[in-house]
């Protein structure tokens, strides 16, 4: 298992699997608020925390963290970065780069 990853393999995990899309894969609670989604903060435990989908970020207002998806899955899954990687890379759409 690899522990070095591309800058393009890493940008992608961040911003081409949708936080919305990952949360239901990780089994996280979530729900749709006034229009935004929420979900409960994986640090603090208060469901303030709202995802950007324009940024693919979630922040935190309590603990005021942002994560995309790598720190958000190492926070919900107790994992370190290698196995959060490994975990998201079969998330990831087909690439269209040739």
């Amino acid at each position: 298992m690899s522990k070095y990853f591309s800058r393009q393999l890493l940008y992608r995990i961040r911003n081409e699997i949708p936080i919305a899309a990952l949360l239901p894969q990780l089994d996280w609670p979530h729900k749709m608020r006034d229009g935004r989604l929420c979900l409960i903060c994986p640090r603090c435990g208060e469901f303030l925390t709202v995802v950007n989908p324009r940024t693919n970020l979630a922040r935190c207002f309590p603990c005021e963290l942002n994560f995309n998806t790598i720190d958000l899955t190492m926070s919900i899954k107790k994992c370190d970065f290698v196995d959060a990687v490994h975990l998201l890379q079969p998330l990831l759409p087909p690439s269209t780069a040739s």
